[in-house]
C-alpha cells in the first residue's frame, strides 16, 4: 500500500514538475515575443525619427528655394519699375523742354526778323540784337531743342508744313525751295514743323 502511494506521489511530483517546466517555457516565449515587439516597435520608431529628419532636411531647403524664387521675382518687379519711372521722367522732361520751345520761338522769330531789319542800320544796334539772338540760340541748344532741317531737304509732312507749291530752277521737284518759318524739335518731338514751300 505504502509502495503505490510513493508510486502516485511520484507521479504528481513528475506532473508538478512538468507544469512548471511549461509554465517556465511559456513565459519565456512570452518574454520573448514580448523582446521582439519592442525592437519591432524600437525600429518602426527610429523609421519614424529617420523620416522626419529627412523631411526637417528637406523643409529648409525647399524653403530656401521659395524665398530665392519670390526674390527674383521681387528683383524683376523692381527693374521694371526702375525703367517704367525712368521712361515717364524721361517723357515728362522732353515735354517740359518741348514747352520752353514753344514759349521761347516766337522771341526768337521776332530778334531773328529784328536783326534781319536793322542790317546796314545802327551798327551796335544790330550787334546788340545779333549777341542776344546767339544766346537764345545757345539756351535752346543746351536744351536739346534743334532746328528742323528744312531747305533743300526732301519735303516731309511729319516735319514741314508745305504752304504752297512752286516752279523751280533750283531744286528738284518734292524739294523745300524755300523756308518761310524755321521749324524746331527736341529729340523726336516736333515743337513746331518749318513752315515752307515746296518745288513742283
Amino acid at each position: 500500500m505504502s509502495g503505490k502511494t510513493e508510486k502516485t506521489a511520484d507521479k504528481d511530483k513528475h506532473r508538478d514538475a512538468e507544469t512548471v517546466a511549461a509554465k517556465a517555457g511559456a513565459e519565456t516565449a512570452a518574454a520573448e515575443d514580448t523582446d521582439a515587439a519592442e525592437a519591432e516597435a524600437g525600429e518602426a520608431a527610429a523609421a519614424d525619427n529617420e523620416a522626419d529628419t529627412d523631411n526637417g532636411a528637406d523643409a529648409p531647403e525647399a524653403e530656401s528655394e521659395d524665398m530665392a524664387a519670390k526674390y527674383m521675382r521681387l528683383a524683376a518687379d523692381f527693374q521694371n519699375y526702375k525703367k517704367r519711372t525712368e521712361k515717364e521722367r524721361f517723357e515728362r522732361y522732353a515735354e517740359g523742354k518741348k514747352d520752353l520751345a514753344a514759349d521761347i520761338l516766337p522771341v526768337l522769330d521776332n530778334f531773328e526778323r529784328a536783326v534781319a531789319g536793322e542790317t546796314g542800320q545802327d551798327e551796335a544796334v544790330t550787334e546788340g540784337l545779333e549777341m542776344i539772338l546767339r544766346q537764345l540760340r545757345d539756351v535752346l541748344a543746351k536744351n536739346g531743342i534743334t532746328e528742323i532741317e528744312a531747305l533743300g531737304a526732301d519735303f516731309d509732312p511729319n516735319r514741314h508744313h508745305a504752304v504752297m507749291m512752286e516752279d523751280s530752277q533750283e531744286y528738284e521737284s518734292g524739294k523745300v525751295c524755300e523756308v518761310l518759318q524755321k521749324g524746331y524739335a527736341v529729340g523726336d518731338k516736333i515743337v513746331r514743323p518749318a513752315m515752307v514751300k515746296v518745288a513742283q
